[in-house]
């Protein structure tokens, strides 16, 4: 097993919920407090981080945290150590304990918050609330001799070009002449200084994202016999890897909206639910958004759902809620913790692949400030 430091372990989870899916203004993701260039051998992962989740860091041997919460969410204006912020900082940073913050990136990402709640749900047949992420696609036509055209295909495929849908090396072919005259100081794969020459070429067109652009192009230009390739870039209107906020999905069995809050609390863990609309009435198509979702009871209704499950519903917006016919199930905040098991699970996976030498360990520290009486 090889031993590992931070910025290697933040690069493989970042593999799987980049910052570039995060979907709020500003979001303070990424690392907070400390530095990843140090060996890691133990990860603690938690929803919220204070002073008690940096106690058991501490006791755990934990070289870095990582949450879903933001521990510095506003911008600071100062670090007293007699408030407490100012004490949590200064107890990480005292202990070289860094904190790095995967925040609605995580909410996003495929296997992240809402997929974990949506899995204790059993949700089935699922599709994505509010789309928030999508990629171009582009189009590379290259020009090749014949006789190379396979080795180029090939090497395409493998660096992620023509994939559609279901579908992996995917690509067209279309037979031509190529011509040219070498100058002075060239090195022609084929043909003679000076001379005009023409070659039997095809052109291969093959689509990918956007994202794998400069790998597709170090591919094609690896396997290119030619010094000087000649090909275009097309983007296209075609978008790939669409992603977004909150999962719509259907019950296993249809159930009462009192039944549904009672699996609800079985399933998320919580003590209690509060509830807009009929108690009787049928549920089960179900919208859901981890945390604060109020801005999307709209999105909900939109796409049929019978229920919208979410957080921190405000009066008025469960109001409105009310009046368009959406019901409602909020179950708080912190069912979040959701992540706690599934992120040290998803990365516990990911760095046994890598033969890294490093542990994660689930808080179990309770960070749920409300008490139900």
């Amino acid at each position: 097993m090889k031993t590992v430091n931070g910025q290697e372990i933040i690069q493989l989870f970042e593999s799987w919920s980049p910052k570039k899916l995060a979907c709020m203004e500003n979001d303070p993701i990424g690392l907070a407090i400390g530095t990843l260039n140090k060996p890691v051998s133990k990860v603690l992962v938690t929803l919220d981080v204070n002073e008690a989740v940096a106690d058991e860091a501490i006791a755990q041997g934990c070289e870095l945290i990582i949450a879903h919460h933001p521990p510095i969410f506003r911008r600071l204006s100062n670090i007293r150590t007699d408030n407490p912020a100012g004490r949590l900082y200064e107890k990480l940073i005292k202990n070289d304990i860094a904190v790095y913050a995967a925040h609605t990136n995580l909410d996003v990402a495929e296997g992240g918050v809402n997929d974990l709640l949506a899995d204790a749900l059993q949700l089935e047949n699922r599709s994505i609330l509010e789309e928030t992420y999508a990629e171009n696609m582009l189009k590379l036509a290259v020009f090749i001799p014949t006789a190379n055209a396979n080795d180029l295909r090939e090497a395409l495929a493998k660096a992620g070009a023509g994939r559609i849908g279901d579908y992996e090396a995917c690509s067209y072919t279309t037979l031509g002449e190529g011509r040219f005259r070498a100058l002075e100081g060239a090195a022609p794969h084929v043909g003679s200084i000076g001379e005009l020459h023409v070659e039997e070429e095809v052109k291969v067109e093959v689509v990918f994202p956007e994202s794998i652009k400069n790998r597709v192009l170090k591919a094609m230009l690896n396997a290119h016999p030619y010094e000087e390739p000649a090909y275009d870039i097309i983007r296209l209107d075609q978008q790939t890897n669409v992603m977004g906020l909150g999962r719509v999905g259907y019950l296993p069995q249809e159930m009462t909206l009192h039944e549904f809050t009672q699996f609800v609390k079985q399933q998320l863990d919580v003590p209690a639910v509060r509830v807009v609309g009929d108690l009787q009435s049928k549920v089960k198509k179900v919208a859901l958004v981890g945390g604060d979702g109020n801005k999307y009871i709209y999105s909900a209704k939109r796409a049929g759902a019978d229920v919208f499950l979410t957080g921190d519903m405000y009066f008025h917006t469960a109001q409105d809620a009310q009046a368009i016919g959406l019901q409602i199930v909020d179950p708080g905040h912190h069912v979040e913790k959701v992540m706690i098991a599934g992120v040290a699970k998803k990365m516990a996976r990911m760095c046994e692949d890598k033969k890294y030498s490093v542990e994660f360990v689930q808080s179990t520290i309770h960070t749920e400030p409300f008490l139900f009486v």
